[in-house]
């Protein structure tokens, strides 16, 4: 296992619940079992926090802590556009993404691979809440 996927993995900052939330969703990984709660704030089109709790593999759980830092203060077209994005990652290397979603090469690529769904749980579970 990648070292860089367990030092994503423990930052645990967004690990909380998030009590007023305006979107909400669980989401499960039929193949694994991994388990994740997302919730969001959005204001103005915007997502100005999120909170995370899951039971899951340290790959969901980098992709999640990894997606709860970069989410904020995005408006909601530019994260549904990066995720529909994502999904491709792992096959297109040749795929460019804007600048402050760079860090996700890191872990949504080909060596990824067999943890694709893993990975991918997290921002599925975003979409899902967003309703997008």
């Amino acid at each position: 296992m990648d070292l860089r996927i367990l030092e994503i993995a423990s930052n645990t900052e967004n690990n909380k619940v998030l009590d007023k939330h305006t979107h909400k969703s669980k989401n499960k990984n039929p193949i694994c079992g991994d388990e994740m709660e997302i919730s969001l704030v959005v204001e103005n089109n915007k997502v100005t926090d999120m909170g995370y709790q899951c039971k899951s593999c340290v790959y969901c759980q980098a992709s999640v802590s990894l997606l709860s830092q970069k989410i904020k203060d995005k408006n909601l077209d530019e994260i549904k556009k990066f995720i529909e994005t994502s999904e491709n990652l792992f096959e297109n290397t040749k795929l460019v993404l804007e600048k402050k979603w760079n860090d996700f090469f890191e872990i949504l690529n080909k060596k990824n691979i067999s943890r694709k769904e893993c990975l991918l749980l997290p921002m599925r579970t975003v979409l899902k809440a967003l309703k997008l």
